[in-house]
């Protein structure tokens, strides 16, 4: 079916295809993250295909409040995202206790920057490369990686505890937001630090490429869960996936120290 394809351009010439893209992307890993995750109920997501890969859609579903809640968490970080606001880290956090949002125990980060041409989804890369020389196939080919690359470890890593809650938090640049900005679905919220329950690991995942942009995807997890991924899936089969590229990013667990 033609209308169910999630298809990631093969030309990207201007500012609201990389956006697209990006947007694009964001839908489809946080999907991927919370369906193979197990927070949310199968009835909570639509079936799409991305290239040959079989991929589920979150989407609203009103016996699933907190699916609802997420789809309109999704739409205010577009909107954010729109305006050249959203700051470098957007975080999508899960916890166990629900009176205790600041005590997480598995976290998911998109980063964000912008050029004056568009949107640039932040890395910190040691080798600098030349934005000039990634080709559109480049991109269409990263972004399918990156989807499977999330698959492989989120199917591998150990179950979340029972009955967990969501939070999902934005960071903006304050020279350029309106202090009274709030996009849809969101409030003002402290500027306070999290807790990680347990032993947390920093995941690199993986990157995507275009003119425009750059996008890196990390995962805070409890060490525990990955100790019992069989490395060997990680490192066969056509994600190509060596295990290097789930390292410990020591600049990472700095940032959510100071979170």
């Amino acid at each position: 079916n033609f209308q169910s394809a999630i298809v990631f351009p093969n030309k990207i010439s201007t500012e609201q295809q990389s956006l697209m893209l990006v947007k694009r992307l964001l839908a489809v890993a946080v999907s991927c993250i919370t369906y193979l995750r197990g927070i949310f109920p199968e009835s909570a997501y639509g079936t799409r295909y991305m290239d040959d890969v079989c991929v589920k859609i979150l989407r609203e579903d009103k016996n699933c409040p907190g699916s609802t809640q997420l789809v309109k968490w999704m739409l205010g970080c577009y909107d954010a995202l729109q305006k050249k606001y959203v700051s470098l880290l957007y975080h999508l956090a899960v916890y166990t206790h629900p009176e205790d949002p600041q005590t997480i125990t598995e976290c998911y980060h998109f980063k964000f920057k912008y050029t004056h041409n568009g949107p640039l989804l932040d890395f910190s890369s040691k080798d600098k490369r030349n934005d000039s020389t990634i080709t559109c196939a480049d991109t269409k080919k990263a972004s399918i990686l990156l989807i499977r690359k999330i698959y492989v470890l989120m199917q591998n890593l150990s179950p979340l505890p029972n009955d967990v809650c969501l939070t999902m938090k934005l960071f903006y640049y304050d020279e350029v937001t309106p202090s009274d900005y709030q996009p849809p679905g969101f409030k003002e919220g402290e500027c306070e630090g999290v807790i990680f329950e347990g032993e947390p690991l920093y995941l690199n995942v993986g990157e995507v490429p275009t003119p425009f942009h750059m996008l890196k995807v990390k995962v805070t997890t409890e060490k525990q869960r990955m100790e019992n991924v069989d490395k060997s899936i990680l490192k066969s089969g056509e994600t190509n996936m060596p295990l290097q590229m789930l390292r410990v990013d020591r600049d990472d667990e700095e940032e959510n120290q100071n979170m």
